[in-house]
């Protein structure tokens, strides 16, 4: 059975993303916006660029993963604009 897992991606300016695969797919990285991401960076840092994928969290149980998703994107502050790029939950500034 595939363990069900949330990570976090850090990008090069230090920002992160939270997400969730209920696949463990290793070359996974997320649905962030990738057009909020590169307003972020220039054409010539984009030419090399690396993130990093961390796994922060695993089960056996997707509902654990569903559940805990939207806690740890509050936790790590993600979905504040100056810190991340989630989206969601809705940051309330």
């Amino acid at each position: 059975m595939n363990k069900k897992i949330i990570y976090k991606i850090t990008y090069p300016n230090g920002k992160i993303y939270i997400g969730k695969d209920l696949t463990n797919t290793l070359t996974y990285f997320g649905s962030v916006n990738s057009e909020m991401v590169a307003q972020d960076f220039s054409e010539e840092q984009q030419r090399d660029f690396t993130v990093r994928k961390q796994v922060i969290f695993e089960s056996d149980s997707a509902e654990d993963v569903n559940k805990l998703e939207a806690q740890l994107i509050l936790e790590h502050d993600s979905n504040n604009p100056e810190v991340g790029y989630n989206k969601w939950p809705k940051f309330k500034g």
